[in-house]
């Protein structure tokens, strides 16, 4: 399992990119419009739909510690969640698919902090291929170019 990056939640996204691309000189390497990946490895996520994607519905944040969280990535995703299973830990729910295809899960760790736990592109990609998509349906999902993908998928 590999670290991604800290990912935080911000009301604004326009005003936090603002405050850390131009203020701060940060460079944007990934813009996904809800999430935004910084060289340096951090990312800020826009709460409303960061909110949607744990509660699937719009209920508000019920503590502070909720607008916050690690990003780790895995090959196995379904291991991992089996692994943390055997743990005394609260799950904020169990494996779903988000929008872009990937499947996640999000746990609180001992201290309350949100752990997410997804599979990576690289994963998703070749899952997504064997299921049948196509090789342009994939990229455009993924918001990858058509030769990263085939680089993914084909390894070349």
């Amino acid at each position: 399992m590999r670290y991604i990056c800290p990912l935080l939640v911000v009301e604004n996204m326009e005003k936090s990119r603002y405050f850390y691309e131009t203020l701060l000189e940060q460079k944007v390497v990934n813009d996904y419009g809800e999430n935004i990946t910084f060289m340096g490895a951090f990312s800020l996520h826009l709460k409303s739909h960061f909110n949607q994607l744990i509660h699937k519905e719009n209920k508000p944040f019920t503590n502070m510690s909720d607008m916050f969280e690690l990003y780790f990535e895995t090959d196995d995703i379904e291991k991992m969640l089996s692994k943390l299973k055997r743990e005394q830990l609260i799950f904020l729910h169990e494996i779903n698919e988000q929008p872009w295809k990937q499947k996640v899960f999000r746990v609180y760790d001992y201290d309350g902090h949100i752990v997410e736990i997804g599979e990576s592109v690289n994963t998703t990609a070749r899952r997504l291929y064997q299921e049948g998509k196509s090789i342009k349906e994939i990229a455009d999902t993924l918001y990858l170019s058509v030769e990263n993908l085939e680089k993914i998928i084909f390894g070349e």
